[in-house]
């Protein structure tokens, strides 16, 4: 068979580049098609003049679970500083307006194994629940709540009654998180994407599958072998990616069992010498009350920087990007306030604001997918090869247990290309 190249692959994100790197390991001719005009997807580092013209990531930050993420490696041969998140920052946690005690610190950190526990008693034979399912079994719990708003809106972007307790614990990370120096996004730019043939700003607009390939830009038309598709289940869901013939109804199935979640950072520049109190690069949280509650975390003054940037996830973050940028600073002043009272207005008044709008990018949609209760299994059925393995699905909706992640998405697109078929 007569084609331009042994592989196609859609998307020149973690998985897209994850899979070119296996390919051109394995000795095959491959082309990634990219939508936007940069690699690296949702890692992008940017030098925003609001902030002064640091680096900044606008979507990922770190190397998850170091010890056994793949990346590493690489940062670390290629000679490039990884810094340690939990030696390097400190962190305050607040009860109402005050910081918590010694006794509710002690608290608060055993609060995950309880909830753990819980969620594993819930879980057992099979059963799937909610997240915030298991809140609702901790009714004593001073602290359940503030895990459940950690683990669904703020880790996850997901609010807890939308998200599958199983999928949570499918994933739930340990080990450490590195932060590269100069920015994980510019890492990926500079580290991964070097030598392998990639077209940028070439939309894919229909995929032709069966044991040929065929694959629709408006660039024109490539023919392969295989094709391994790397975009947001954000993208597949709405349709903007055709297929011919269309997806089987189970594939179909799969795609809208894991939607995407939103994230949004609010970074506030401060505009004097106030550091509200704080050390430098500190992280700054609060107990929840309630199930359902939104946290909005803090980091402030990251590496002796004049800003501190927040974090929003699930139908809050929603929410705010349909109001608006504004809505979202504001938002951010409002919980700050909350804690440090008017000094807040006065020490940001006039600085610089950045604001995160993946929902608006549409070549994403969103920061990345969550399974529904009962649904957990669609990121393992999404993964599976069609047409005896000449089209296939990647990206960090494909992975466990790295789902959400630049490790997941890497090694998930990796899998993809050992799997796939080409003659």
């Amino acid at each position: 068979m007569d084609v331009d190249t042994d592989v196609v692959v859609i998307g020149a994100g973690l998985a897209g580049l994850g899979a070119a790197t296996a390919l051109r390991t394995m000795g095959r001719r491959c082309v990634i098609l990219e939508a936007s005009g940069r690699v690296g997807g949702r890692a992008w580092t940017t030098n925003p003049a609001a902030l002064g013209g640091v680096w900044f990531d606008m979507g990922a930050v770190w190397f998850h679970d170091a010890e056994h993420n793949p990346l590493v490696p690489i940062a670390r041969t290629a000679g490039d500083r990884l810094f340690r998140s939990d030696e390097i920052r400190t962190e305050r946690t607040y009860v109402g307006s005050r910081l918590m005690t010694e006794d509710e610190a002690r608290s608060y950190d055993g609060a995950w194994n309880r909830f753990e526990t819980a969620a594993d008693a819930l879980l057992r034979d099979g059963a799937d629940v909610a997240l915030a399912d298991v809140t609702h079994s901790l009714p004593n719990d001073p602290w359940a709540a503030t895990v459940e708003a950690w683990e669904g809106p703020v880790i996850c972007a997901v609010d807890a009654a939308k998200f599958s307790a199983r999928d949570w614990r499918r994933n739930a990370l340990g080990g450490s998180n590195l932060v590269a120096e100069g920015g994980i996004g510019a890492f990926v730019a500079r580290r991964l994407a070097p030598g392998l043939d990639i077209r940028l700003n070439t939309p894919v607009t229909k995929v032709h599958w069966g044991k040929r390939i065929s694959v629709e830009t408006q660039n024109g038309t490539l023919t392969a072998g295989a094709c391994i598709v790397t975009v947001s289940t954000g993208v597949l869901a709405a349709g903007a990616l055709v297929f011919d013939p269309p997806l089987p109804p189970d594939v179909q199935d799969s795609i809208h069992a894991l939607p995407m979640g939103l994230a949004i950072k609010v970074a506030l520049r401060a505009n004097g010498p106030d550091r509200l109190d704080l050390p430098l690069h500190c992280s700054v949280d609060r107990q929840v009350p309630h199930s359902g509650l939104t946290l909005m975390p803090f980091q402030c003054w990251p590496f002796g920087r004049d800003y501190v940037q927040g974090w929003i996830g699930g139908g809050v973050a929603w929410d705010l990007a349909r109001a608006g940028e504004a809505a979202a600073i504001d938002y951010a002043l409002g919980q700050l306030r909350a804690l440090f009272g008017g000094r807040v207005d006065r020490l940001f008044a006039g600085g610089g604001t950045l604001v995160t709008r993946w929902d608006a990018d549409p070549w994403i949609r969103g920061a990345y997918c969550y399974a529904a209760p009962g649904r957990a299994q669609a990121r393992d059925d999404l993964g599976m090869p069609l047409a005896g393995g000449h089209l296939m699905f990647a990206g960090e909706a494909c992975n466990v247990p790295y789902a959400g992640t630049l490790a997941g998405a890497w090694i998930s697109g990796q899998s993809a290309a050992k799997v796939a078929v080409i003659g």
